[in-house]
């Protein structure tokens, strides 16, 4: 990819990049028209739905569906073949250029449908992937797309059809380069693991960080959600900070780390992570496993739904299931329900008491209900361990400062000789403040 996220010129021959050549046409909205096909049990319309936004964040624009219902998918060609030519006549009635079908096919399934639709075909997989190749900007971002395509690539390199030959030419083909029929497996193998080799020092760096925060006693909070459920806005309301915010899936990536003060001016991290997605292709969660990681290692995770969305309860099930993958089920959660700028008051209270009476109904566009989530915030992130009484003479006034930033004070009363101080600490602050330790004797919390 061109600096500045600017396609290289058709004729550019790249191997690694993310981009293809012809995403000009994407940026220049000028869509792909595609086909939706979904198969399931009950199947309606409406489940096509997410796929449809999907499409729409890749550069399709979905001019028809067509569903199947079925218990289980066909073996050989995914829909039953009596389906398939609907599709064919759905693709040349409305000049599609693609069929985009709402799970991930195997390499067999693949060709034979390509085979008889003459289309480019498209799983859900693919076109996930295509997003991610969209939006990844930093260099960690960029490699870990690059794998989870490559990883996803490899096994269909003989099964991939007409398609292979048209790697770089619009969605769900925006892959490592404009790769031929005839690549080399063996190539790709190696650049596997260059980029595996690549992530394991980036993620050494991003280590080191986390592991300095980590020392530094400051409680860890962690956003996630369901994409585009407004945690990028969230954060921006909460640190005042800029993070990218796009109405569209997936618009980030890269994990933002800033730092928030609590109600009680105790400091915390809080950091925006990638969104989630029902069925989440596994090469996805794999490669972006270091990126997790600041989920996994946070003290409090703030789960952030929209209660706007008829699917909502669909939505906090697939994020949680995200989190037991990359383990971190343990954590503490706080939900926060977004978006109830857009519900009347009836409508709000129906949400709560339906997805969960615990959750705190919050606006991040708006601001409503942002202090209660912070008390909330606070409230449950772990106490620290110690009860300390001290006395902190006059001049030391860094001493009280460090315990409100970093502790929990719970009274101070200022006296001739100096401030008597009654506070939670960890064994850090502990170590600062035991000199001053007043006549009350330590004990430890819980």
């Amino acid at each position: 990819m061109a600096q500045n996220g600017k396609p290289k010129p058709r004729g550019t021959h790249e191997t690694n990049t993310l981009e293809s050549p012809l995403a000009a046409t994407w940026r220049a909205r000028v869509p792909e028209k595609a086909v939706l096909v979904g198969v399931g049990r009950g199947i309606e319309e409406a489940d096509l739905d997410e796929l449809a936004a999907l499409a729409d964040s890749a550069g399709a624009e979905p001019v028809e569906r067509v569903l199947q219902t079925r218990q289980d998918p066909n073996p050989a060609t995914f829909v039953g073949k009596g389906k398939i030519n609907e599709i064919h006549d759905a693709v040349h009635r409305s000049g599609a250029e693609a069929v985009i079908l709402d799970d991930e096919l195997t390499p067999g399934q693949l060709r034979n449908l390509e085979e008889r639709l003459k289309v480019k075909v498209i799983d859900r997989t693919a076109l996930i992937l295509d997003i991610f190749a969209l939006h990844a900007r930093s260099r960690e971002g960029k490699a870990q797309v690059e794998l989870a395509q490559l990883t996803y690539l490899l096994p269909r390199l003989r099964g991939w059809g007409e398609a292979m030959s048209r790697l770089g030419a619009g969605i769900g083909t925006r892959g490592p380069g404009e790769t031929k029929l005839e690549v080399d497996r063996q190539h790709i193998k190696r650049r596997i693991s260059k980029l595996r080799k690549d992530l394991k020092d980036l993620a050494r760096t991003r280590d080191v960080k986390r592991s300095s925060r980590e020392r530094s006693g400051i409680p860890q909070v962690a956003i996630t959600g369901y994409t585009n459920a407004g945690k990028s806005t969230l954060m921006n309301a909460l640190t005042r900070s800029d993070v990218v915010v796009a109405n569209q899936l997936f618009a980030t990536l890269d994990p933002t780390v800033r730092r928030i003060e609590l109600p009680s001016g105790r400091a915390a991290t809080l950091s925006d992570t990638v969104g989630f997605v029902s069925k989440l292709p596994h090469e996805l969660v794999e490669a972006f496993r270091s990126t997790l990681e600041e989920v996994a290692r946070s003290t409090l995770i703030v789960h952030v739904a929209d209660a706007s969305s008829p699917d909502v309860i669909e939505q906090i099930d697939a994020v949680r299931e995200v989190l037991a993958e990359i383990g971190a089920v343990h954590i503490p959660e706080v939900l926060a329900l977004n978006k109830i700028d857009r519900l009347s008051e009836t409508e709000r209270a129906r949400a709560v008491a339906r997805i969960d009476g615990d959750a705190v109904p919050i606006s991040a566009l708006t601001g409503s209900g942002l202090d209660e989530l912070m008390e909330r915030i606070e409230r449950s992130l772990p106490r620290f361990p110690m009860d300390v009484t001290i006395l902190v003479p006059w001049g030391r006034e860094d001493v009280t400062a460090m315990l409100y930033r970093n502790a929990e004070v719970i009274s101070d009363e200022a006296r001739e000789d100096g401030t008597l101080v009654h506070a939670r600490v960890g064994e850090r602050e502990f170590a600062v403040v035991a000199s001053f330790q007043h006549a009350t004797p330590v004990t430890r919390a819980g």
